[in-house]
Parts: C-alpha cells; sequence; structure tokens
C-alpha cells in the first residue's frame, strides 16, 4: 500500500529532458528583435531566459522602452515555439526511465514552472496524458512569475484536484523542495545529467538516482534518503 495519496512530478528535467540554454537564448533573442530591438545587451538576454522575475523583466523592458507585457507576450511565444520544435526534432525527448511512472500506485499529477500550453503539448505529443490525473503551468502572462515554484499556489492546485493530504513531489532543483516544503509535502529529488548534486541550501526527503525509484519510494519500497545516497562528485 502507498504512503501517499499522490505523486506529483516537475516535468522539463524530470519527466522530460530540460531545453538546452542555447535554444533558450536564441529563443529570447527571437523575441527581442520582433518588438525592435535587434542586437539585445547579452545580460537581458539571460535575464528574461531563465528565472525571470518581475521586477527584473520591468527593468530590461525599461531599458528598451517597451511595455514589459508586450515584451512578455513575445518572450513566451518565441520560447514556446522552440521548445515545440525540439521536441517535433527529437532534440528533447523523454528519460528513458518514464515508463516508471505507470507503476506508480496511486493518483499522479503535473506541476511545472513551464507554460502550461507546453506541459499539455507534451502530454500530448508522449502519449502520457492517461498517466496523470491533472497537470499545471503557469499562463504566458506576467503576473504568472509571482506564482511560479518556489510558490506553492499550483501544487496546492493539484493536490487539491487529487483529493490529496499526503504526497511527494518529484524535482530537479531547489525551488522545487523548497515548494515541496513550503506545501507540507515530501520532496525527492532526481539526479540527471544536468544536475549530479543536491543544490546548496536544501535538504530533500529523498535522493534518488531516477523514476524506477520514485516507483518504488511511492510503493513503500523506497530506501533512499540522503543519508543512504551521498551526492554524486
Amino acid at each position: 500500500m502507498s504512503p501517499y495519496d499522490a505523486v506529483l512530478f516537475d516535468n522539463d528535467g524530470v519527466l522530460v529532458e530540460p531545453p538546452a540554454p542555447e535554444t533558450q537564448a536564441a529563443a529570447v533573442a527571437a523575441a527581442f528583435e520582433s518588438v525592435g530591438v535587434a542586437d539585445p545587451d547579452p545580460d537581458h538576454v539571460e535575464a528574461l531566459r531563465h528565472g525571470v522575475t518581475i521586477d527584473a523583466l520591468r527593468e530590461v523592458a525599461a531599458a528598451h522602452d517597451l511595455d514589459p507585457a508586450t515584451l512578455w507576450a513575445a518572450r513566451e511565444r518565441f520560447d514556446e515555439d522552440s521548445q515545440i520544435e525540439a521536441f517535433h526534432a527529437g532534440e528533447r525527448t523523454t528519460y528513458d526511465d518514464i515508463h516508471a511512472v505507470a507503476d506508480i500506485p496511486t493518483a499522479r499529477g503535473v506541476v511545472s514552472n513551464n507554460h502550461h500550453s507546453t506541459v499539455a503539448f507534451v502530454l500530448d505529443f508522449f502519449d502520457l496524458g492517461g498517466w496523470f490525473e491533472t497537470h499545471y503551468g503557469r499562463p504566458m502572462t506576467v503576473e504568472s512569475l509571482d506564482r511560479k515554484k518556489p510558490n506553492t499556489h499550483y501544487l496546492n492546485r493539484a493536490l487539491a484536484d487529487l483529493d490529496a493530504s499526503t504526497a511527494l513531489y518529484v524535482g530537479d532543483s531547489a525551488s522545487d523542495v523548497v515548494a515541496a516544503e513550503q506545501a507540507g509535502l515530501d520532496s525527492v529529488f532526481v539526479r540527471r545529467p544536468h544536475c549530479p548534486a543536491v543544490p546548496d541550501g536544501v535538504t530533500p526527503t529523498h535522493v534518488v538516482d531516477g523514476l524506477d525509484s520514485v516507483a518504488a519510494l511511492a510503493s513503500g519500497n523506497g530506501k533512499e534518503n540522503l543519508d543512504s545516497e551521498p551526492d554524486a562528485a
């Protein structure tokens, strides 16, 4: 019997390979060009590539005399297009251990900082929709930036959808671990090639090397934890 009512997963870096930084940067540069900035400052491109905050967006937009919402709409459009193109081209795909998700004997959901529409695309493209009872990404709005993890907004919505009081949240970043803790969930950090060690400053409930171990934990058979699984060098 599972010790959890549900298991929730991050998407990028957990179920599917994360976007390449250079692909993200190219998409941001194209977004700048679409709003009339042909040669954006590389620091401004990086500010809008990953981990974007509303304050950073406003600062970059002001530097180019742009409306933040207009710049953000372009950024989101080009970013999503680049992701979908990468999946169609086979440049990104699911991890080899994705099959383990189907073995989890309890309710499942996806909660991602990526666009909701991109998460929906991934589930449809890889025929994974039947494995998850609910999924959340964020809408392509400026306001959605304040609801990204570690904010628990979408985790809480997924838990409500699944009527779950106990759950695992499976991620690959510090923000995933913090979000799980703030939502009162056990956290699982999955070591992948892009994240071989637990980030400084967080202590996940469990540290695993793949989704097979997550399935074992969800079944009540897992022993993975920080004491038994030291970080890879």
